[in-house]
């Protein structure tokens, strides 16, 4: 399971996260739900290595993430979707989406381009078009793809819909929502639930960096 326990993190002098807590099981699909500048990212960018806790307990499946490199998440099945995207623009889609596998010679990108492509068909028609060459929605969807290859056990998503039109934003919820019944676990980070919130198993609030609302559910 992810579990987080009373993590602290500042960036510079400020603090963003105030001993937020959260348990996800294995296999759970979570929204994780705060306005603008409540932590969220933070929090995702946290658990991807990318801030440094000061205080606090973070460790997925057992292996403590506090202080593990972040190219080793990739070897712990873990996948990460940016809100703005993060596309290397120069890129191919193909290649995009191997970027994360090329950090562990345990991953072999033949096998996981074959999984991504299963679950996102178009994008192997245009696997070959620059990054650049995309749509917004388009690059939502090969951000999507990047972390399913390397996310076999856990996702993290932030913002998914945001900035979608809603014929690609109906595309994106089929393929995340898809994903249910496996054991992947998903968190979803959003300003509003909205339509996602019926496909939840948990929903917790943040605010300010700390827990406002914690109320598992069964769906």
């Amino acid at each position: 399971m992810l579990n987080i326990e009373q993590l602290h993190v500042n960036i510079s002098a400020v603090t963003v996260l105030r001993g937020f807590s959260m348990q996800v099981a294995t296999g759970q699909m979570v929204g994780l739900v705060g306005r603008n500048g409540a932590g969220k990212t933070s929090l995702l960018r946290t658990i991807m290595g990318h801030l440094e806790p000061s205080q606090g307990q973070l460790s997925w499946q057992g292996h403590s993430l506090a202080h593990l490199q972040r190219h080793a998440r990739a070897g712990l099945g873990i996948g990460y979707m940016p809100e703005d995207r993060g596309l290397v623009p120069e890129l191919t889609v193909e290649e995009n989406i191997c970027v994360p596998l090329w950090v562990s010679q345990r991953l072999k990108p033949s096998e996981r381009l074959n999984r991504v492509y299963s679950i996102l068909p178009e994008l192997e028609a245009m696997k070959d078009r620059r990054a650049l060459l995309l749509s917004g929605g388009q690059q939502k969807l090969v951000a999507l793809a990047r972390a399913v290859a390397v996310g076999t056990d856990l996702l993290l998503l932030d913002e998914p819909f945001e900035g979608v039109a809603p014929a690609l934003s109906q595309r994106l919820s089929e393929v995340i929502f898809g994903l249910r019944g496996s054991d992947m676990t998903v968190v979803i980070a959003q300003s509003e639930l909205n339509h996602a919130a019926s496909m939840l198993d948990q929903e917790v609030v943040i605010e300010r960096g700390a827990n406002v609302l914690s109320d598992p559910s069964t769906t």
